[in-house]
């Protein structure tokens, strides 16, 4: 247990810098997703719209257990700022890109830091807040991603149909700065120093494995047949590497991953099912924008207005949730209603075609954003009330590194069944597939009659992606069954 006390006005202090750092990394998600698909049109074609995402899940991924250990030796503020400093390096780097190469390599700077903001504001709740409590003050976490999720998707719109993409990134300067400035002032923690042995070497396999094996999933079915060398080589790679990295952390002194912590019941329930839904919910969502954009016609502020309703249900759903459960102390039920909402949500979406109507897709996205509200926030509650403390900072983190996993693999496979179904069916059309991939703008400068074609393919070729996600959110709701 955690032998200070705040009082109620001391945590509020706290959670005012832990906010801004933590709007960065919220306000980062949800305005860059109405701004993808003309980024990645501008810059070098939709089918590389997978990897700008994944670049940056795939870094704050690895990066996330790291900030928990390096927080114990240095301090948790340091910790904190270093992570706003790299964040803010990062999305400079990004507005500055001129090809998707740089890009995608700025994205992964930008989610090296955004690991630290939203795995170390957790675990400092965690230091701060009494278990009990927890779920009241989360609801002012979900105040920020409410801001976040619902400012973000008009911005990044209202920048790309007036300014320039670039400004998604830009905008993140001033506010890192106040962030910095306030964090400063406001975040005092006293820090004991506890010495540990940094596990790089399971860093650097569990980044090899992953690495390999998203590489093996994008290109496989596209720019490789499956069973070409290359792909059965990366897939081999990344089976290997991954036996590997299991027997390294068996024998670490201190493993980036603890597998002591899923003899755990609850923590092993807890971080299946939030790898699964990471899993589902980022291969569905990161597409969602590009149906509105490329299917329907929206203009960028328009999609993003649509995806506003969506937002919407997940703050309520999850301040709701929060608050029901500091009330009570119970949160079982939480997880599978939300899984259910969620695999029902995702398959409303893939029934959608060209003729949906704004309404109809509203009512579908509140639905999915119910589940993710209900699911999500109180996985992590779940897990920090079930671990010793001495594990809280390692176990939050692990909580956020399985549900970013989740996320790259499920955007990478998401992006190769978009490429794979695109080309099967627009086969026969006598149409080159890759200048197809240059974005909204210029497929809705195509003549009428092609136009026609390419949007109907489009709308099949994304249901697909939606039509996927439901069985996996399926299983994540059988096993969040048995959370305890």
């Amino acid at each position: 247990m955690n032998e200070l006390r705040y009082t109620h006005r001391q945590i509020l202090v706290i959670f005012s810098g832990l906010s801004l750092g933590m709007l960065l990394a919220a306000l980062d998600q949800t305005i860059v997703s109405t701004a993808l698909p003309t980024i990645v049109g501008d810059l070098g074609g939709l089918n590389h719209l997978s990897w700008v995402v994944t670049s940056y899940l795939l870094a704050s991924t690895v990066s996330t257990p790291l900030y928990g250990k390096l927080s114990d030796l240095y301090g948790r503020k340091r910790l904190f700022e270093l992570a706003i400093v790299i964040f803010l390096a990062g999305s400079a780097l990004c507005g500055l890109a001129q090809n998707m190469a740089s890009l995608i390599a700025f994205r992964g700077i930008q989610g090296l830091g955004a690991g630290g903001l939203m795995t170390l504001a957790m675990t400092i709740v965690g230091d701060v807040v009494p278990p009990r409590e927890r779920g009241r003050y989360q609801g002012i976490i979900g105040a920020v991603f409410a801001f976040a999720s619902i400012v973000g998707p008009l911005l990044g719109g209202f920048f790309v149909d007036n300014l320039s993409w670039r400004w998604v990134f830009y905008v993140n300067l001033p506010l890192g700065a106040l962030a910095l400035a306030v964090t400063g002032a406001v975040l005092k923690l006293p820090h004991r120093r506890t010495e540990h042995r940094i596990d790089y070497l399971g860093a650097a396999l569990l980044t090899a494995a992953a690495s390999s094996g998203l590489l093996g999933i994008t290109w496989g079915g596209s720019q490789y047949a499956w069973s070409s060398p290359v792909i059965v080589g990366l897939l081999g790679a990344a089976a290997v590497l991954l036996a590997v990295f299991v027997w390294v952390e068996s024998r670490a002194e201190e493993p980036i991953v603890p597998l002591r912590l899923f003899e755990n019941d609850v923590f092993r329930i807890g971080a299946v099912t939030t790898f699964i839904l990471g899993f589902a919910m980022f291969g569905a969502i990161v597409y969602l924008p590009l149906f509105l954009q490329v299917v329907r016609g929206q203009t960028a502020t328009n999609s993003g207005l649509v995806l506003v309703p969506m937002m919407l249900a997940v703050v309520l759903a999850s301040i709701g949730g929060g608050r029901w459960i500091s009330r009570t102390g119970r949160y079982r039920a939480f997880p599978a209603v939300g899984c259910a909402l969620l695999t029902v949500g995702l398959f409303l979406l893939s029934t959608m075609d060209v003729h949906v109507s704004r309404f109809t897709t509203s009512a579908y996205m509140v639905v999915l954003g119910l589940g993710m509200g209900l699911a999500m926030q109180v996985l992590v509650l779940a897990v920090q009330n079930a671990v010793d403390y001495r594990d809280l900072g390692t176990a939050t983190g692990l909580v956020s590194f399985t549900r970013s996993m989740g996320g790259s693999f499920g955007v990478a496979i998401g992006g190769a069944i978009l490429s794979n179904r695109l080309a099967a069916n627009l086969s026969g059309r006598h149409l080159d597939v890759n200048s197809l991939r240059s974005g909204p703008s210029r497929i809705a400068a195509l003549p009428p009659e092609i136009h026609h074609v390419v949007v109907h393919a489009f709308a099949r070729s994304l249901d697909s992606v939606f039509l996927w996600a439901v069985p996996v959110a399926a299983i994540a709701c059988l096993i969040s069954i048995f959370l305890r």
